[in-house]
């Protein structure tokens, strides 16, 4: 993979120590001209291959990959520029701001057969893939409580009305795509495509800053949870007729889960083995548009499809107005 990535916020920052361990040829970064010293620092700190400011000049150049790690609105006019170029697209969570821009930019993937993906950590999570093999243990699923509640610095800013992107309707923000983005990821990974939703958000200036999350599957329902205005501890549970399965951090996170069921049996599953949460989709991305794995592709991107659906109309079923709505 020769790689160049789209922004130098907080994410990049956290990436880039994992990422320089990976089998990635060619790393580059792309930035605007006011974050242009930045990006000159990081090239040296991590020993990159450069920095671009100007994008057509990135993608004329030897990469075969592009990585966005930008603000929620430019994902989709980045994404579609780099599918246009021949670039395998990988793209932070959520994938675009509406099911709509998803949709574009899958067909633009399938007419060219090329890689696009969502870049959501837990799919390739050891804790998770052996939860789902531990899951029918626990019988019928009945009720699924998951909670990803953190409090957002930038809430302080907001109050006071200076707007970060995380709360920008106009830069497509909110708690339900920045943090409870992961919950619903989290449910389709393990239930698949809810049967109804509902969304039941606290608004302020326009923008949900936490919000409650319900998903009917019909034999059981699940609530999601996803604040940036308030802190909990982090309990995420699984009830089944059997027994129930407790998480003890978010799930984008998770290392460990434990097991209980009803006859007094537990099990702990721990698979904290120190490493970078992001190591894990990273070595199964980058495999993935190596080997050109369109299979995989395809089954990671039906579950970005189905979570751009929710939280499109979990959104708009809330009466939260993007400016990619008026489109």
């Amino acid at each position: 993979m020769k790689l160049g990535i789209l922004g130098t916020g907080k994410i990049v920052e956290e990436m880039l120590p994992m990422l320089v361990k990976q089998n990635v040829e060619k790393v580059y970064l792309f930035s605007t001209k006011r974050s242009e010293e930045k990006a000159k620092s990081l090239v040296g700190q991590y020993h990159l291959d450069g920095y671009f400011v100007d994008f057509k000049q990135l993608l004329a150049s030897d990469i075969d990959t592009v990585y966005i790690a930008l603000p929620n609105s430019l994902h989709f006019a980045y994404a579609k520029e780099a599918l246009l170029a021949d670039k395998h697209v990988i793209c932070e969570k959520p994938m675009t701001s509406t099911i709509e821009e998803t949709r574009k930019l899958v067909d633009i993937a399938k007419k060219k057969r090329l890689i696009l993906t969502e870049a959501v950590t837990l799919y390739a999570m050891p804790a998770v893939i052996s939860l789902k093999e531990h899951l029918n243990e626990i019988g019928k699923i009945k009720i699924v409580s998951l909670n990803y509640s953190q409090y957002s610095s930038r809430y302080d800013r907001f109050k006071q009305g200076i707007i970060a992107p995380a709360f920008d309707p106009s830069k497509s923000g909110g708690a339900l795509y920045d943090i409870n983005v992961y919950n619903i990821h989290f449910a389709i990974d393990l239930f698949g495509k809810p049967k109804d939703i509902d969304y039941y958000a606290n608004i302020e200036r326009n923008i949900d800053t936490s919000g409650i999350l319900l998903m009917d599957y019909g034999d059981f329902k699940l609530s999601a949870i996803g604040a940036k205005d308030t802190a909990a501890p982090l309990v995420n549970t699984i009830e089944g007729d059997k027994g129930y399965i407790v998480i003890e951090a978010p799930v984008s996170r998770m290392t460990q889960y434990v097991l209980h069921l009803h006859n007094g049996e537990e099990y702990v599953y721990d698979f904290d083995e120190q490493k970078h949460a992001m190591s894990y989709e990273f070595k199964r991305m980058i495999s993935m548009i190596d080997e050109k794995d369109y299979p995989l592709a395809k089954e990671m991107m039906n579950n970005s499809l189905i979570a751009s659906e929710v939280l499109t109309e979990a959104r708009r079923k809330a009466g939260i107005v993007f400016d990619a709505d008026k489109d």
